[in-house]
Formats: structure tokens, sequence, C-alpha cells
């Protein structure tokens, strides 16, 4: 059983400055929650029960919010807050995290080489932080069950309309069974026309700890970073990968309008307000 998560969470989410200046991109709340969070309760919900998260300068806010903050807990229970109190606590029990920071943002593939003692000679799961799945079983979840029975690597993905198959990663599919496929190339971001499918990868992947000797041996790539899906095209050679079509909902992020689509959408679901919020939003709507 898969026990360890990484959770990548470096970056400078450049793309939403200046909210970004002083605090991270993972730390962007979808209504009040932050967004790592989700990640979190996924993993948790999984069954994992350490997670490796990989930081970067300026970070300490996530490190913050998953410890505990006895001030708070004790102003919550002075004021009668149980309902809030609660959950605080919970988010500190979730499972047991840990923190490195990475030196230098040297790509994807250079972060996860920082989980190397931390994984300890067993299969882990990556889960990206600016990206959340909703999905009756949590998305690690489904992974994890693939690989209990494969015992290979596994690299999530979803289908995307043909016209987005330029935004992604997409792979080239071979099916195996129902929802897997072994997978014969890895494309970044090809055209429409040349894209092999449109099974897109989808920042969830379960990794071995032979990524580790591949990720040495890959070579940076024109920007100087050190890529994941190089070093799983090397692995793929050698031992062949799987693709997991999982069955849920990817929200991504890393965009504004992405981030804007995810927040709608999760105020919709909300059982407090969100009978309201639709109301609204069909009047808003009316009115343009």
């Amino acid at each position: 059983m898969i026990k360890k998560a990484v959770i990548p969470a470096a970056g400078f989410g450049s793309r939403f400055l200046p909210a970004t200046k002083a605090q991270p991109k993972e730390m962007l709340p979808i209504i009040d929650k932050p967004t790592i969070q989700y990640v979190i309760e996924e993993a948790a919900q999984s069954g994992i029960e350490q997670i490796l998260i990989i930081t970067g300068k300026g970070k300490q806010s996530i490190e913050n919010h998953f410890d505990r903050s006895f001030e708070l807990e004790q102003e919550l229970i002075r004021t009668g807050k149980k309902k809030q109190y609660d959950e605080i606590l919970e988010i500190s029990n979730m499972a047991e995290i840990f923190y490195t920071r990475q030196k230098e943002l040297n790509g994807l593939g250079d972060a996860i080489r920082y989980a190397k003692h931390f994984v300890n000679d067993e299969p882990f799961v990556v889960m990206l932080g600016d990206t959340i799945i909703k999905s009756k079983t949590p998305c690690a979840r489904q992974l994890i069950d693939v690989y209990s029975k494969y015992q290979k690597t596994i690299v999530g993905v979803e289908k995307v309309l043909p016209e987005n198959v330029s935004l992604y990663g997409i792979i080239d599919p071979v099916h195996l069974a129902e929802n897997v496929y072994e997978i014969k190339g890895l494309i970044e971001k090809p055209e429409r026309d040349v894209a092999p499918s449109n099974l897109a990868i989808a920042g969830r992947y379960i990794l071995t700890p032979d990524i580790f000797d591949y990720l040495e041996k890959t070579p940076p790539s024109k920007n100087n970073e050190i890529q994941l899906t190089d070093a799983l095209e090397l692995l793929k050679a050698d031992q062949g990968i799987l693709a997991a079509l999982f069955d849920g909902k990817r929200y991504d992020i890393g965009n504004k309008l992405g981030y804007l689509k995810t927040e709608i959408e999760y105020a919709i679901d909300r059982e407090d307000f969100g009978f309201e919020f639709r109301e609204y939003l069909k009047e808003f709507v009316k009115s343009l």
C-alpha cells in the first residue's frame, strides 16, 4: 500500500501577481479554504499518511497553515466557536507533513529529486499543489488501485477537448484495460492535427524509486530545467509506463480564468450558501 505523497509547491506564481508577491499561489483560497488544502485532503482520503511538500522562498505560510495555532484554538474555545475549532484542529491532523526547500527553481523533475530520501525506496504519489480534482473516489486513490494491479509507474490523465490539446502534455496511448493505457509516447503541447489523442496529463502521478536514477540521467531542457516528462520518457523505454483515466473533474488553479471558474463551481456546490449564489448568478446573467 502506498503511504507517501510528494507535493511540489515551489513556483513563484507569477501569473497571479501582485496577489502572490507575499503569499504562495497554493495558498490562494477557493472560497474559504486554501488550494493546497484540497490537495492534502485528497491525499489523506486516499490513505496517504506522510506528505512531503517541496517549497521555496516565501512559502512559510504553507507551513504555518498546517501547523497548530494554540492561540487561535484557545480563542475559538473561549468564544464558543466549536465548529471552527474542530475545523482548525483537523487541518493539522490530516497527515504527517514534512517540508524541504527547492534551492533553485529548475523544473518539476528537479523538485522531485528532493524527495529521494523521504520516499525511502517506496512507490509514492506526486500531486501538483495548484491542481484540484473533484471526484467521488479521490483521484490519488484511483491511481493507487491501478498501481496495485500493475506495479508500474502511473500517469493520471483526463480527456480534454480536441481544440485544447495544445495546452497540455498529451499521451500516445495503447488501450490495455478499462480506463488504463500503455503509453507509447509523451508529447508536450502538440498542435491539434498532430496530437495522438486527447488524453492530457493531469497533475497526478505514481512513481517508483527508479525515477530518481532517470532524473539524474535527464539532461536539462533549453531553459536549464529538469523536466519530469523527459525522465519518464527515459524510464518508459526500459520499463514501460501506464496511464490511468481517472473519474473526476480537474480544476487548474494555475491561471486566472481557471481560478475564477473553480471559485464559481465550488460556490454553487456549497450547502450553506450555494442556492443563494445560484440565484444571484441567474439574475446577474440576465443583466448582461
